[in-house]
């Protein structure tokens, strides 16, 4: 708002913006904590619940920098008339008229380069937004391979389980096999010595 009703001159528009540059600066810094901050939780549902918080911190500073782009193209454009008003009402004399004449050469200048740093200003936050968009795109990525991971590890964990205790199992059985396969053996043993040594039993 202070932007879209700044009354001029340039140079008082040129400290506005710079004020709301350094503030979105730091508005991306916490956004960017928060993300970091997102991808060291433990659960899954806080992480989620962050990351969409993240999101919408997001869109919203890519909607107050849409806002703040045009409110500049709008001041610009105010200032620029203002000044031509101006200079439109100046002229008296065939000398004035000269010089209205340059000066209004180098307004439209002034505007054409100011357009120009519009453009090249807008051209950036195009580009901010799109490596803002392949930043979201890696981060899902990289939880969805996480997830993946994850029931991955769960499933081997499951089969590793079953396979522990089918083996338990089947030591219990071996075990028992040898103490019945021992205990034959010495029904065995014993009835033979019976038979040898006490022949009348």
């Amino acid at each position: 708002q202070d932007i879209r009703d700044c009354p001029g001159p340039l140079s008082a528009l040129t400290e506005l913006n710079a004020a709301v540059k350094e503030k979105f600066h730091h508005l991306r810094g916490r956004i960017q904590e928060l993300e970091q901050m997102a991808k060291e939780q433990d659960k899954e549902s806080e992480k989620q619940a962050l990351l969409r918080e993240v999101e919408n911190h997001k869109k919203q500073m890519l909607s107050n920098q849409a806002a703040w782009r045009k409110a500049n193209l709008a001041c610009k454009i105010a200032i620029d008339n203002s000044e031509k008003d101006q200079l439109l009402q100046g002229r008296d004399s065939l000398r004035q008229r000269k010089t209205t004449k340059e000066s209004l050469a180098e307004s439209a200048s002034n505007i054409t380069e100011s357009l120009m740093g519009i453009s090249r200003m807008m051209s950036q936050q195009v580009q901010q937004s799109e490596e803002t968009v392949q930043t979201l795109a890696n981060s899902s990525r990289t939880i969805l391979e996480a997830n993946e991971e994850f029931k991955s590890m769960s499933g081997t964990i499951q089969l590793g389980r079953k396979l522990i205790t089918k083996y338990n199992r089947r030591e219990l059985t071996d075990k028992l096999l040898i103490f019945l396969a021992l205990a034959l053996f010495l029904a065995t043993v014993l009835y033979i010595l019976k038979k040898r040594l006490f022949p009348f039993l």
